[in-house]
């Protein structure tokens, strides 16, 4: 196997499987469901966004940290502080999941289940707007499906690579980067460098390298060299005929799942 075909294979592995989706579907679904019947007319919305709806959330067996966020579009007339929604948010998950783990993770609510977590982000409209919490006091204005076009965009002008290259490198932060960026962080920074068909790019470690070059700025500068040196090491391997060392090589910086 070549390394681009294990890099190809490792990327396809690194999304959520037929169970999973549905899993989480239902769950979805529950919690929506619950969300009306506690609520009321008081929340007018419930938008999920992040990067389940991108397809660029990594399945658990990948991350045990992976959550769906789940914008709570609540009324708004007196002008309340996201606090005031992020306790009610609390007291709904208390509940109708008592069982469950729940806290504050400002500027959401975590409710971990099972199979999934969500965090549950209090919002409101306003003249068409979303605006969510900055902080606790704080509100700020969010378009929640701007930066997925932005994606969508990015990985149609670069051959559809740039979604699975998303999930690798999210994988090589959790395992060799110790989550040094935050996985939105890691996402808008190579979709927003990268929107344009990428100049000498076609496989996948060229996009690998350039990825990681474009990231060198916000994160472990010696990590992501160490990791674009591996890359370059193990295409070399390949080239003078080693492939089980070129393999070995590779997998030291995208290990199997």
């Amino acid at each position: 196997m070549s390394i681009n075909s294990y890099l190809h294979d490792l990327g396809s592995s690194l999304v959520l499987n037929s169970n999973e989706k549905s899993s989480i579907t239902t769950s979805i679904n529950a919690l929506k469901t619950r969300l009306t019947s506690y609520f009321g007319e008081d929340v007018i919305d419930k938008i999920i966004f992040g990067s389940y709806t991108r397809e660029t959330i990594l399945p658990r067996k990948a991350d045990e940290n992976s959550d769906i966020d789940l914008m709570v579009v609540f009324k708004n007339p007196y002008s309340y502080k996201p606090q005031s929604f992020l306790n009610r948010l609390k007291s709904f998950a208390e509940a109708k999941y008592s069982t469950s783990e729940i806290y504050q993770s400002s500027p959401t609510i975590v409710l971990e289940l099972n199979h999934i977590k969500f965090e549950l982000v209090p919002a409101y409209n306003f003249y068409s707007l979303y605006y969510i919490p900055k902080n606790s006091s704080e509100w700020m204005y969010t378009n929640p499906n701007d930066f997925n076009n932005k994606l969508v965009e990015c990985n149609k002008n670069n051959t559809y690579k740039i979604k699975p290259v998303i999930r690798l490198l999210k994988h090589w932060n959790i395992q060799k980067n110790s989550r040094g960026l935050s996985s939105f962080e890691l996402e808008s920074k190579i979709a927003y460098e990268m929107t344009y068909s990428y100049i000498n790019c076609t496989s996948y470690t060229d996009y690998l390298k350039s990825a990681l070059g474009k990231l060198r700025t916000y994160s472990n500068a010696t990590k992501i060299d160490n990791a674009v040196a591996k890359i370059n090491e193990a295409l070399r391997n390949e080239n003078d005929g080693y492939p089980y060392t070129a393999l070995s090589k590779i997998k030291e910086v995208f290990p199997e799942v």
